[in-house]
Parts: C-alpha cells; structure tokens; sequence
C-alpha cells in the first residue's frame, strides 16, 4: 500500500502539564517522547502516538505557559482529526460529555460519522469513524479501553483561497488523489492507512490566521528516507518554483521546510530513523531526552523546564 500521507502534525499549547494530561488521560495517546524544540530549548516538544509513534500518528506541541490563543484563518490548519472505529462514536461522545470537553453533536462528513470537539487551548480537533481502523495502531496501554482508542490519524483540514495551488503540491509532489468534494471542501487522499487525507477548504477572501496557543505550526508528509526526500524538494523546487530549507536533523527523522502556495507551512519527515533511536520502546517519553549537542546543556535547560509527569 502507498505511503503517501501525513508524518505528524505540530502545533502550540498552553501549559504543559494541561496538554499533557489532555492528550494521554482524556485521549489516550502516548507521550512517545519528551524532548525540547531544538530551536529554542527552553520550550518542550512532547509527542504523541501510539506505542511506538508510527508516522502518521503524531501529534506534537510546543508548550508555552500563557501563550496567547491563535486564530483560525487562512493559510492555516482549520482542524486536526483523528480515527476511530465507527461503532467508538457514540463512546467517545459519552467521554466527552464526562470529561467536559467541549464538543459538538456527531455530524457526517465525505459519507464518515465525524465528532468535533477542543482541546482546553481550543484546538479544533475530530475523531472520524472508520470501518476497518487499523487495530494495530491503537495504543492498548493508556486510559481507553483498546476497542475505542484512537487509531491514527484520520488528517487535516486546511483553510486555503483558493485550492488549486495546494492541490498541485499534494498530488504532483506527495502523490495524493482528488477523493471528494463537498461544498467549498475538496478531499484528497494519499494512501497511507494514518494520515491518509488532506481535505482543502476554498473560502475566498478570509482573515488570516494567526499563530498562538491552540494553533497548528505545521503539517509534516511522509518521506521514507532521505532519497525520496530529496525527490520532493527536486519537483518543489524545479517544477513549482519553491524556495525549501536545508536539511535539518530532528534526530527521530531528517526535516526540509516550505511554505505552500496557500500560506500553510509544510515540512517533509523521513519515517527513518523513528522515536526508538535514544530510549528502548518500553520507555519511550519517560526521560527528558536531548540531542548530542544539547546534553552539555542539560542541567540549565532541565532547570528552565516546568516539571511534568
């Protein structure tokens, strides 16, 4: 089956004990890593998958304690969403009402049962039913009981003025498929089992989006290892005329960045070498772990650091 599809998704949080405890205790993920944003190790970056955070399970946060709240608009992720077994809605409503989350009533989208909800940054997030969710990606150790928990990635929804110039990037660059349309919504589907979709939200003039607390960064595509990598950039950069950044080593995967002709920014992710480079999976996000040129620092920084589970 075709690799095609979302890496993880990066976004910004308040603080960190709060988006810590929402994502693992009312969600179920599992923190697969705590490390720092190596561009500014004063901030964590915590990841959440599954047991061994697969591309396309991934979820990442840059916490900032009394950040701002961001706005959703054009040229940024509208929302993030999730899969779930179909039968798991009516579940996950239950759970949410329980736990207070804020949600909305189940509603249908592209022919899939959808529940939309936030999280306490206000993050548009959904869970999407699915028929066959991939058992293999639920994580059977946290808080949801196995035959609910979130399998992956569903995809993004991007609010863009116009979709063409997106659309071009997904299918020409990262294999994607036009697999749908629904008013202003054009669905787009790249083959990955998590992290399949990006659904395009032409809106026409709009506000803008502005980046705070409960925005997403960025979206990250999968690359299988730095050859297919250098692939995109070459078809970015030769074909569409798009200025892409150097290499950057993420040490859990090999990063290139760009801004997509519809404002969103873009990275491309190689799946290799994945999160189990520092840590054994039994242990994955239990110790702050730094990369080699960090760790000279790692007193200063632990000490810059709030102190979460």
């Amino acid at each position: 089956m075709s690799q095609n599809g979302i890496h993880h998704v990066t976004a910004f949080s308040g603080a960190a004990g709060r988006n810590l405890d929402f994502y693992t205790e009312v969600l179920g993920l599992r923190l697969v890593k705590k490390t720092v944003n190596f561009d500014d190790p004063g901030t964590y970056h915590l990841y959440y998958g599954d047991e061994t955070g697969r591309p396309g399970t991934i979820l990442t946060f840059f916490p900032i304690a009394h950040a701002a709240p961001g706005r959703v608009g054009i040229g940024e992720t509208q929302e993030t969403a999730f899969r779930v077994p179909r039968s798991s809605i009516g579940w996950w409503t239950h759970r949410f009402v329980e736990k207070g989350v804020t949600h909305e009533a189940p509603a249908h989208a592209f022919g899939e049962p959808v529940l939309r909800f936030r999280d306490p940054d206000g993050m548009m997030l959904a869970l999407v039913g699915v028929e066959a969710p991939g058992d293999d990606l639920a994580w059977t150790g946290g808080t949801v009981p196995p035959e609910h928990a979130i399998r992956g990635f569903h995809g993004v929804t991007l609010l863009v003025r116009e979709a063409g110039p997106t659309a071009a990037i997904l299918t020409d660059v990262f294999g994607f498929t036009e697999a749908g349309r629904e008013g202003v919504a054009t669905r787009y589907a790249g083959g990955a089992e998590a992290g399949g979709f990006v659904t395009l939200r032409a809106v026409g003039e709009f506000l803008p989006g502005r980046q705070g607390a409960g925005s997403v960064h960025h979206i990250a595509f999968r690359a299988a290892d730095d050859a297919v990598q250098a692939g995109m950039v070459a078809k970015l950069t030769g074909t569409h005329g798009l200025g892409v950044t150097e290499q950057r080593d993420r040490q859990y995967f090999r990063s290139v960045y760009f801004r997509e002709p519809g404002g969103v920014l873009f990275e491309i992710a190689t799946d290799v070498p994945g999160f189990g480079v520092d840590e054994p999976v039994e242990a994955l996000g239990r110790a702050l772990q730094l990369p080699a040129f960090l760790e000279p620092h790692r007193a200063q920084i632990e000490a810059r650091l709030p102190r979460v589970a």
